[in-house]
């Protein structure tokens, strides 16, 4: 089946392009917004060839795989005829109205998660390249001390460290231009307020006004309550969502003749005061907050706390993948990153999908032995994303219908995660896992080589310990039926 095929195929089984209001993608699904869930033949999605499977949340979330799901959902939406995020083009105001609200009946902390989820989404691409060429430059610098010297050399570090700058050093932008995607205000207005949070002139009002927000006369800028850079991405989430708000009451009065020209200035004007003597400061104080309590467990003296810390973290995110809860935890790593400039958590959560690899390979072998061929054939398309760090076919083609080997999988991978913990592997950024992180992985306490070096073992005991329990708990009759 063709990717224009299956997107026809998946409109039919949700009810037509009547009753689509939205269409979205992450890294491996489809999101999808109904009118009437009533309406989509859920079994139907599942048995449909491309489909891995079926999640039914605030949304349809249809999982495709890798690469594919990008490329289907944008038949999709214009089979459809419905935009990024947006309402459906052909369908009234009204039915809109419902639509919107029906997707608001869900909980306060999973309506927030959800949101930072799409916020950040989007973005992940430019993570993944910031922060793989991040990783390079690092391992370059180490290698080679002297690599200033060898002109080709100079040149590719220069290139890796321009590509990293243009993502990383305007973050609170692009975060700040999909925020305002999200809650409805001008995108270009967001990225503006986003960009402000990282600018210079900060520094200079914070000494200008004193005491309030300076320690002290000569103090460290870092230790000020206001200060460039202060809140990063939560700041920027909290700020557009109140231009959000000022942004639909000033374009409410503001004259048709005058709209263009006055009221992105107002909007900005009356944002930009609160934004950075309340804001800032304010989120600032949460992320140092956050950035502490995670530090004071994945960085502890203690090996034993890091070792539990490692287990539990690996062991649960699988789940939080599951839910499609796992992007909310963005937010904190944009916070350790702006704040320390490395990510802490990060590489012991990307042990959760070694433990699939591992689980998978085990279910393989039993299926061979049992005949089951068809999960052969699964799995044997699941894997190779599986070890280049995208789990979610494994998770939902394999693993999680099959029940068992989902717990074992996390089993496994709460060793990897205890490794990298053990050693304090830290990223320079988040977004890939597998074997596609090991550039990244060159931001702990030793030196990068070794960093990248443990974060490998960390996998290796992810693959084995998945594989191990997996095949100890999983009788071959379950995988004969399965």
């Amino acid at each position: 089946m063709t990717n224009q095929e299956l997107s026809l195929k998946i409109l039919e089984l949700v009810g037509g392009k009547e009753n689509v209001t939205a269409a979205t993608n992450c890294m491996t699904r489809l999101r999808v917004n109904l009118k009437d869930y009533a309406k989509a033949d859920i079994e139907g999605l599942k048995a449909t060839e491309g489909v891995l499977q079926v999640i039914e949340m605030d949304n349809l979330h249809i999982v495709l795989g890798p690469g594919k799901a990008k490329k289907v959902t944008d038949l999709f939406k214009a089979d459809a005829g419905v935009a990024e995020g947006g309402m459906s083009t052909e369908a009234n105001w009204q039915d809109n109205k419902a639509a919107m609200k029906a997707g608001q009946k869900q909980g306060k902390v999973k309506t927030a998660l959800k949101a930072v989820g799409d916020i950040f989404v989007p973005l992940i691409p430019g993570v993944i390249a910031a922060g793989i060429c991040s990783g390079l430059a690092t391992l370059i610098t180490q290698a080679n001390p002297g690599y200033a010297e060898v002109k080709w050399l100079f040149i590719l570090h220069q290139f890796l460290t321009m590509i990293n700058t243009a993502f990383m050093g305007s973050i609170t932008a692009w975060a700040g231009y999909r925020a305002a995607e999200k809650f409805g205000a001008t995108p270009i207005l967001g990225g503006m307020l986003g960009a402000i949070t990282a600018m210079a002139n900060i520094n200079t009002i914070s000494q200008q006004v004193g005491g309030i927000f300076w320690v002290a006369e000569g103090a460290d800028a870092l230790n000020a309550v206001l200060r460039a850079g202060r809140g990063g991405v939560l700041a920027v989430i909290f700020g557009v969502l109140l231009m959000a708000k000022v942004e639909k009451w000033v374009r409410s009065k503001m004259p048709d003749s005058l709209d263009i020209v006055v009221s992105p200035l107002v909007i900005m004007f009356v944002c930009v005061i609160p934004y950075v003597f309340v804001i800032m400061p304010i989120t600032g104080l949460i992320s140092n907050g956050l950035v502490s309590i995670v530090g004071a467990v994945c960085m502890s003296e203690s090996v034993f706390v890091r070792m539990i810390a490692g287990f539990l973290g690996s062991f649960l995110f699988l789940p939080l993948v599951a839910m499609g809860m796992h992007h909310g935890l963005v937010a904190l790593y944009s916070v350790q990153l702006a704040e320390l400039g490395f990510v802490t958590l990060y590489p012991a959560l990307a042990m959760a999908g070694a433990g699939q690899v591992g689980a998978a390979i085990a279910i393989w072998l039993k299926a061979k032995k049992t005949g089951n061929k068809r999960m052969m054939s699964v799995i044997g398309g699941a894997l190779p994303a599986g070890v280049l760090g995208v789990g979610e076919p494994l998770i939902y083609g394999v693993t999680l219908p099959m029940g068992k080997p989902f717990i074992t999988a996390g089993l496994g991978a709460g060793f990897g995660g205890m490794f990298c913990m053990i050693f304090k592997v830290a990223a320079t950024t988040w977004g890939p896992s597998g074997i596609l992180a090991l550039p990244i992985m060159t931001a702990g306490g030793t030196n990068p080589a070794m960093q990248v070096a443990c974060y490998g073992i960390g996998l290796v005991i992810s693959y084995i310990m998945g594989f191990i329990f997996t095949n100890f708990s999983l009788k071959a009759e379950e995988v004969a039926n399965a």
